[in-house]
């Protein structure tokens, strides 16, 4: 989908601030501010995007999957769900989604798991077609942050979808995101966003078929008083109360 396909937003100015492309089995991060929105596409069919969050002013804080689906009582998320941190205070938030479902059950895919179902490519005889797992590309960016494997928590699986068949057993589903398909996070603090493009761990694809996926900012209009985020449910209404404390403000609305 190309950039103007896509409808306008009350959420964000219209000029993008800067776009990028991740690539096919990819890891990326960056530090992003407080009030920029980060729109992710999928250029190809079948993505999965994993992805990590934390405070960029301080680091232990960060992404917590249990309290963000006990506080808004979800099994997934989708818009109008929160991202919580382990101290109650909101991440970001998903301003739009145009599939409905992003998984945080499945955790990661690891070296020993790709390589059991496609072989192994290594940079050494591939380059960059090399295959990729999860567990190892966001152990790589989290590296570069000072940070290390005690702090690769449990990610959100965008463009992902597992459900629970009768037999309690878990389900992906494979034609779940088309090419094109977009997620929005308001960025709700200052934080730290790690990806990666690897295949999910639930893949049962014959071939390793990762998708790259395009990333362009914005900068957010300030929080209305019926944002659909805001407004969801008490718990989220007291969570950005928890922010507005953080930043010594009385409220976030107007912000």
């Amino acid at each position: 989908m190309s950039q103007s396909s896509l409808p306008s937003s009350p959420h964000y100015d219209a000029q993008p601030l800067w776009e990028d492309i991740l690539p096919a089995g990819f890891h990326w991060s960056a530090r992003l501010r407080r009030g920029t929105v980060l729109r992710l596409t999928t250029r190809e069919a079948g993505a999965n995007l994993s992805a990590l969050l934390f405070n960029a002013e301080e680091k232990l804080e960060r992404l917590n999957i249990p309290d963000s689906l006990k506080a808004q009582h979800t099994a997934y998320l989708t818009t109008g769900h929160a991202c919580y941190s382990d101290m109650g205070r909101i991440l970001a938030a998903i301003i739009h989604d145009t599939v409905g479902w992003h998984d945080v059950w499945c955790g990661l895919s690891d070296a020993a798991q790709i390589a059991e179902r496609y072989g192994s490519k290594t940079y050494a005889d591939a380059r960059n077609a090399m295959y990729r797992n999860g567990r190892d590309s966001l152990l790589i960016e989290l590296g570069k942050w000072g940070l290390g494997k005690r702090d690769l928590v449990t990610p959100i699986n965008f463009f992902s979808k597992v459900s629970v068949d009768a037999e309690g057993q878990l389900q992906w589903h494979a034609d779940h995101a088309p090419a094109g398909s977009v997620v929005e996070l308001r960025l709700e603090m200052d934080c730290l966003l790690l990806l990666s493009s690897a295949p999910h761990p639930l893949d049962h694809r014959p071939s390793y078929s990762p998708a790259a996926i395009t990333l362009t900012a914005f900068a957010a209009h300030p929080l209305t008083v019926d944002d659909p985020c805001l407004t969801a449910c008490a718990e989220n209404t007291r969570g950005y109360q928890n922010n507005a404390r953080y930043f010594n403000l009385s409220s976030m609305v107007g912000v």
